[in-house]
C-alpha cells in the first residue's frame, strides 16, 4: 500500500484539497495519513501587561481543530480509504518530514493556491519548503477558486 501524507490547515481550500487527495489515493491504493500542525503560540496574547499565557484558549483551540480533523479523517473513510490522523504542534515543516519518515510516506500531497506567476505565492512557503527538503516526492495540487 502506498503510505500518502496529507497535511491540513482548515482552510477554505481543505475540501477541495481532499478531495484531490482521495483521488490519488483511489488511483495509486494508498491510504492517507492526515497531519495538521497547531502553532506553538495559540495561547499566547499581547496586552497592556505584555505577553500572556492562557492555556485554556490553547486547549480549547487544539480540541476544536481535533474535532475537524476527525471529521476529515471520516469523510476520507468514506470513501474506502484507509485514514489516520495526528495533531501536532511545533514547526510545520520539520513536523510533516519527521511524520513522513515515520510513516515511511512514498509522497507528501500539497495544495497550491493558483494566484499568481510567483513561485512563493503560487505553491506556498510551507510547500517550497517541502519540495526542497523533503527525501520523497511532493505531489502539488492545483487547487483554484
Amino acid at each position: 500500500m502506498i503510505n500518502i501524507v496529507l497535511p491540513v490547515d482548515f482552510g477554505e481550500k481543505t475540501d477541495q484539497l481532499i478531495e484531490g487527495a482521495v483521488k490519488f489515493a483511489k488511483q495509486v491504493n494508498g491510504k492517507i495519513n492526515l497531519i495538521h500542525v497547531a502553532p506553538t503560540d495559540i495561547g499566547f496574547a499581547i496586552g497592556d501587561m505584555g505577553y500572556q499565557y492562557f492555556p485554556e484558549v490553547e486547549e480549547n483551540e487544539i480540541r476544536e481543530e481535533l474535532v475537524q480533523l476527525n471529521k476529515l479523517q471520516q469523510r476520507v473513510l468514506a470513501h474506502d480509504i484507509d485514514c489516520e490522523h495526528l495533531l501536532k504542534q511545533g514547526i510545520a515543516k520539520d513536523i510533516i518530514l519527521e511524520y513522513a519518515k515515520t510513516k515511511h510516506a512514498d509522497f507528501i500531497v500539497m495544495g497550491s493556491h493558483g494566484r499568481s506567476g510567483i513561485y512563493d505565492v503560487f505553491v506556498g512557503s510551507l510547500t517550497k519548503g517541502l519540495t526542497k527538503s523533503s527525501p520523497v516526492p511532493v505531489l502539488v495540487l492545483p487547487i483554484h477558486d
